[in-house]
C-alpha cells in the first residue's frame, strides 16, 4: 500500500502537467488571445472561440477587450489656485486590433502602468485651465477638455476612450461658504430687481392711464370748441322735461326753436 502512493502523486503530478499543456484551448466572448512561443510574443491574435497551440511550446494570454471601468480620485489645483478633490470615472476597451501591442509594450497591468497615471494628468492638466467657480458652472466643458487629453494620451497605445464622467468636485470648506454667500447675495439682488421692475410697472401703468385721461380731455375741449351745441346736447340728455318755476327774466338754459316748419 505504502508503495502505492508514490506512484499515485507522480500520476497526479504527470495528469496536472498534461492538462496545463493541453493542446487545445477557447477564447471567450470580448476576448482576444496573445499567442506566445517560448514566451515571446509571436503578433498572432487568437479571436473568439476553439484555437490550438503546441504543447509546451506555445501559451495563449487572453485579453479582455469588452468595455471596462476605472474609477480614480485626483488632487489638484484651479486655475485661481483652488484645492480641488476630484472624482472621475472613464469607460475604455482595448482596441482588438491592437492587444498585441499591449502586451508587448505594457503588458496586462496597464490599468495602473498607462490608465491611472493618464487619468491623474489629464484632470490636473484639465483642472488648472479652470477657475474654482468655473469648475462648477462649466462642468460639460470641463470634461470635454479632460476627456479630451485622455484620447491623446490612450489612444496611440490601443486604448480607446468610451465615455469619460466627472463624478463629484470636492473644494475646501472656506470656498464652499464663499459660493453661498454669492449665490444668497445674487438671490438678494435677483429679488431686489424684480420689486424694482414691478413698480417701475406699476408706475407706468399710472403715467399712461393719466396721459389716456388727459388726451381725452384735450380732445372734449377741441371738440366743445369746434361745436358749442355739444353742450346743449349734453344738457338736454340730462333734463328731466321740466321748465325752472323762476327764470328772474333770464332766458331758459335751454333754447327750443318753436318756429313751424315751413311747408
Amino acid at each position: 500500500m505504502k508503495k502505492l502512493i508514490p506512484f499515485a502523486i507522480l500520476t497526479g503530478i504527470i495528469l496536472i502537467f498534461v492538462i496545463a499543456n493541453f493542446p487545445f484551448g477557447t477564447v471567450g466572448t470580448g476576448e482576444r488571445g496573445v499567442r506566445l512561443r517560448f514566451s515571446a510574443v509571436t503578433g498572432d491574435i487568437v479571436r473568439e472561440g476553439l484555437y490550438f497551440r503546441i504543447p509546451f511550446i506555445e501559451r495563449v494570454v487572453k485579453m479582455d477587450v469588452k468595455i471596462q471601468k476605472e474609477q480614480v480620485e485626483a488632487g489638484a489645483a484651479s486655475k485661481d489656485l483652488q484645492t480641488v478633490h476630484s472624482t472621475v470615472a472613464l469607460n475604455y476597451h482595448l482596441d482588438p486590433s491592437r492587444v498585441v501591442d499591449i502586451y508587448r509594450d505594457i503588458g496586462t497591468s496597464f490599468n495602473s502602468r498607462l490608465i491611472d497615471p493618464a487619468l491623474q494628468e489629464s484632470v490636473k492638466e484639465s483642472t488648472a485651465k479652470f477657475t474654482a467657480e468655473e469648475l462648477i458652472t462649466k462642468r460639460d466643458t470641463v470634461g470635454l477638455a479632460i476627456r479630451s487629453s485622455l484620447k491623446a494620451k490612450l489612444e496611440p497605445r490601443g486604448i480607446l476612450v468610451d465615455d469619460f464622467n466627472i463624478v463629484n468636485f470636492e473644494f475646501s470648506t472656506a470656498f464652499n461658504e464663499s459660493i453661498e454667500r454669492k449665490v444668497s447675495a445674487e438671490q438678494d439682488a435677483f429679488a431686489a430687481r424684480n420689486r424694482l421692475e414691478k413698480v417701475k410697472f406699476e408706475a407706468e401703468q399710472n403715467i399712461a392711464e393719466a396721459r389716456g385721461k388727459a388726451e381725452a380731455i384735450r380732445l372734449e375741449s377741441e371738440a366743445l370748441k369746434v361745436n358749442s351745441q355739444i353742450l346743449q346736447s349734453r344738457a338736454i340728455e340730462k333734463w328731466d322735461g321740466k321748465l325752472p318755476q323762476v327764470t328772474n327774466g333770464g332766458t331758459p338754459f335751454i333754447s327750443i326753436d318753436l318756429k313751424p316748419a315751413q311747408p
